[in-house]
């Protein structure tokens, strides 16, 4: 039950009105403690909606009582006005759980530059307040989808320490590029775990999950990752091994948001082997994710490995442009620069391609997560 799996936490997924479609679009999540302590990461774009700014402001002390989120409207671009509406919403949710306003993070996703309708919001908040409960996990991961075409949510039981469960429920469908966070993400644990911990984990485990998701290059400017931690269950993990669950949940997520992806026919992993740098093996793989006559050539089953060493070629990494191999689903469609195996050995039949990229000039490794571009990214 995603964010509800682990002790401590009630959430529901309501609807408001503020979708079309009448379908669920506020979602909330409530930590009953004992513990409040809490961590987030945001998107690096200029351009932050207000309920970033909010959210952030929120997480300076470290704690969280509760998470408010809606579909069907960014609040982005709304001005000062667009702010108060955050502010009012979580005055109304603390309002409705007896806590403060600075206790309750707020977040949104849908149109940018219109206002949200705060009658229909503030009602909705007052029926999910009424709804929340310990298996209301999956009803509030329905409630957070704009184009989503299913809910998506993660959950892993600690086996090294048992008694610790790690929850999670994203969104996204679009707008997935790095620069943390890509998304709407919250993570539950009933671990026991102070903010300072928490926050090098949620950045540790972001950064080897969403970082690593380059769908379509483009920065959202309502992207949050929050981690919240009930401490119900009464043990401290390790940090790395808090760490690991916590990367794991987060990784899953980014697959479900990969294969879900606007129009895509296909999921590619390009990894970056022989890099001299850890920096140099993720620019080459955001260059060759970012690609886009690539990703048409792939969604038209074309192995065209010359586009490959195109977006390698334009990176500032250390490689030698004799010595780089390609391999497309085991294929190895380059050698040394120069045609390798018969490019119509490649089958790229099904949905997950898998491009190898050797550069020959060091001992890194790592893999960038990334999709087609095909004409339903237009239409959807």
């Amino acid at each position: 039950m995603s964010v509800t799996a682990p002790k401590g936490f009630r959430a529901a997924g309501v609807a408001a009105g503020l979708k079309p479609s009448g379908r669920p679009d506020v979602a909330l999540v409530v930590n009953d403690g004992p513990s409040d302590a809490a961590a987030g990461v945001f998107t690096r774009n200029r351009i932050k909606a207000a309920p970033v700014l909010w959210t952030r402001q929120t997480l300076a002390d470290g704690r969280l009582r509760a998470v408010v989120l809606n579909s069907g409207g960014a609040n982005a671009c709304t001005g000062p006005a667009g702010f108060a509406d955050t502010h009012t919403t979580a005055e109304h949710v603390a309002a409705g759980l007896g806590l403060g306003a600075g206790d309750v993070a707020v977040c949104s996703t849908g149109l940018i530059g219109v206002r949200l309708p705060m009658d229909n919001l503030l009602a909705g908040v007052t029926k999910a307040v009424a709804a929340v409960a310990d298996t209301g996990g999956d009803d509030a991961a329905e409630a957070i989808r704009t184009t989503d075409t299913v809910a998506k949510t993660a959950v892993r039981i600690s086996t090294a320490t048992p008694g610790v469960t790690v929850g999670a429920m994203g969104k996204g469908a679009a707008m997935l590029a790095p620069s943390l966070a890509t998304m709407l993400v919250v993570v539950t644990t009933d671990a026991v775990a102070d903010a300072a911990t928490l926050d090098r984990v949620v950045r540790e485990a972001s950064r080897v999950s969403f970082e690593r998701v380059d769908s379509d290059g483009c920065l959202s400017t309502n992207d949050t990752v929050l981690l919240l931690a009930s401490g119900a269950c009464g043990v401290t993990l390790p940090e790395a091994e808090l760490t690991g669950l916590v990367a794991e949940v987060c990784t899953d997520l980014a697959q479900q948001m990969l294969g879900d992806a606007e129009g895509s026919t296909k999921t590619i992993a390009i990894t970056v082997t022989g890099a001299a740098s850890e920096a140099d093996a993720l620019e080459v793989g955001r260059s060759v994710a970012r690609n886009n006559l690539l990703k048409c050539a792939l969604y038209g089953k074309d192995p065209n490995w010359g586009r490959v060493l195109a977006a390698v070629g334009t990176t500032q990494a250390a490689f030698e442009p004799d010595q780089l191999d390609v391999s497309m689903n085991g294929v190895q469609v380059c050698r040394a620069g120069a045609p390798g195996e018969d490019r119509d050995l490649v089958d790229l039949s099904d949905r997950r391609i898998d491009i190898l990229v050797d550069l020959h000039a060091g001992a890194e490794e790592l893999t960038i997560w990334t999709n087609d571009l095909t004409d339903g990214y237009v239409y959807e």
